[in-house]
């Protein structure tokens, strides 16, 4: 019998994304996520692209830049990395928006990075 949720459609933001990105790893329901990280860092362009603060076009081109980046330095496009590009594409897309600070974004990246590092392993992050 089959999942009842693979027979509803998508709704109509899902699916001009999945038009826009072809690539996005999905199944019959919808994206499909490795990580917790991934799920909020889908869900975060979702919304801002649901506010109006990119197009999926715009969305589609930051993407595509930063996947071509990586692929130009050697990564193996096997869709491993492909949530990591999502998010490295937000980032950029975002600060070109003036939606974030780059140097906030940055200082950020970096306290989570410290906090990462100091944190035993299976404990939970904390920033200070």
């Amino acid at each position: 019998m089959a999942d009842p949720a693979s027979t509803l459609p998508l709704p109509a933001s899902l699916r001009a994304m999945r038009a826009a990105l072809p690539a996005l790893p999905c199944d019959s329901t919808g994206p499909v996520f490795r990580e917790p990280w991934e799920a909020q860092a889908f869900a975060l362009a979702l919304a801002l692209h649901e506010r109006g603060a990119f197009t999926w076009t715009e969305w589609a081109a930051a993407l595509s830049q930063v996947i071509r980046e990586a692929q130009a330095g050697g990564d193996p496009d096997n869709g491993e990395h492909y949530y990591r590009f999502w998010l490295t594409a937000l980032e950029r897309l975002a600060a070109a928006k003036g939606l974030v600070d780059a140097s906030a974004l940055l200082n950020r990246r970096d306290a989570w990075d410290a906090a990462a590092r100091r944190t035993p392993h299976g404990q939970p992050i904390e920033l200070r």
